[in-house]
């Protein structure tokens, strides 16, 4: 695939949903909003991709407008808001560049999409701009993966992580995918192949390379950037839940308070 401004095009973001499958039990659709009871409406989900989080609010009543990188996973989410028929508020733009005509009381960055922002830069200016888009007294919550932990390999070899039918066409696509990791500076490199197989044959084939890709955060190192950002009331939750999170946690969720 050619290089881009954005990573989610192609293949990777028309059989986005297909490999996630039904996402509606998933713990953070309810964590964010418990949340959103919490801190209030309107609501900004950052990085929404094709919806997964804002057509199910939208549908339960909730304000919510939507921003992301890729046209390609916007579109699909305009489609599936139409569908629904939901009218979506959609952005196109970069978090570190956000600039839009409203603040929010909460703001959302799920599936851990901060850490695709791999320049420690660029994430101190995403989170400036996050910050400067709430309301005194709003909330921003981002959940944190770290990626690699003591005792796993440098690099991982090619495994199929993935392989569905498409329900449109009926045929089979397989993902295969490997990764790399840089130790000293918490960066991950990651390579998909996706394949498209159609009565035996091989129709469509495209190949994904990001070097870096994501960026890992210690728990230490996310409540910092709150911090540094100026928000107050700095909190570490074990994954999607309010228990406070220990060390030994991969997954964590922040949420900080811009002052009022």
């Amino acid at each position: 695939m050619p290089d881009k401004d954005y990573e989610y095009r192609g293949l990777m973001a028309s059989t986005w949903d297909l490999f996630r499958g039904d996402t509606s039990n998933w713990a953070d659709r309810f964590f964010f909003k418990e949340i959103i009871e919490e801190y209030g409406e309107p609501v900004l989900d950052v990085g929404c991709g094709t919806g997964r989080l804002l057509i199910d609010y939208l549908a339960a009543g909730i304000e919510i407008e939507g921003v992301d990188n890729s046209p390609e996973m916007l579109a699909l989410c305009r489609q599936k808001a139409e569908q629904a028929g939901l009218r979506a508020v959609l952005y196109e733009g970069e978090m570190e560049d956000l600039e839009l005509p409203r603040r929010y009381r909460t703001i959302l960055v799920p599936s851990s999409s901060f850490q695709l922002l791999v320049d420690l830069g660029a994430a101190r200016r995403a989170i400036n701009r996050l910050f400067a888009h709430l309301e005194p007294g709003g909330a921003l919550v981002m959940p944190f993966m770290l990626i690699h932990k003591p005792g796993d390999p440098p690099h991982t070899t090619w495994e199929v992580s993935g392989e569905k039918h498409r329900p449109e066409d009926g045929a089979l696509v397989r993902r295969w995918s490997r990764a790399d990791y840089d130790l000293e500076q918490q960066l991950e490199s990651t390579e998909d192949r996706y394949e498209v197989i159609r009565d035996g044959e091989l129709v469509s084939f495209e190949h994904h390379r990001r070097s870096p890709a994501t960026r890992w955060y210690t728990q230490e190192d996310a409540r910092r950037l709150y911090q540094e950002a100026g928000f107050r009331d700095v909190l570490t939750f074990k994954e999607f839940t309010r228990q406070p999170a220990e060390p030994e946690h991969a997954i964590f969720t922040v949420l900080g308070v811009r002052p009022s």
